[in-house]
């Protein structure tokens, strides 16, 4: 997925915080402003929200607001 890309939250592999877990159930959208190196083997998105709250997410947890393909 590229940054600048619209998001959708969709998942979350761990527990929710009360902001994260009202964004996902709202369905809130948000762009991709950057990546971030969780290991050796993930790379997590970093979002952005219209409220500018920004968390990352692992990149299974979130699909394109326009329901087309990640573009890489």
């Amino acid at each position: 997925m590229g940054i600048g890309q619209k998001v959708r939250v969709t998942s979350i592999r761990d527990g929710l915080s009360g902001g994260v877990k009202q964004l996902v159930e709202s369905g809130s959208i948000g762009e991709v402003k950057g990546y971030r190196v969780l290991d050796g083997a993930n790379v997590g998105v970093v979002v952005k929200f219209n409220d500018d709250f920004s968390t990352w997410f692992f990149e299974e947890e979130v699909e394109p607001a326009s329901g087309g393909r990640f573009r890489r």
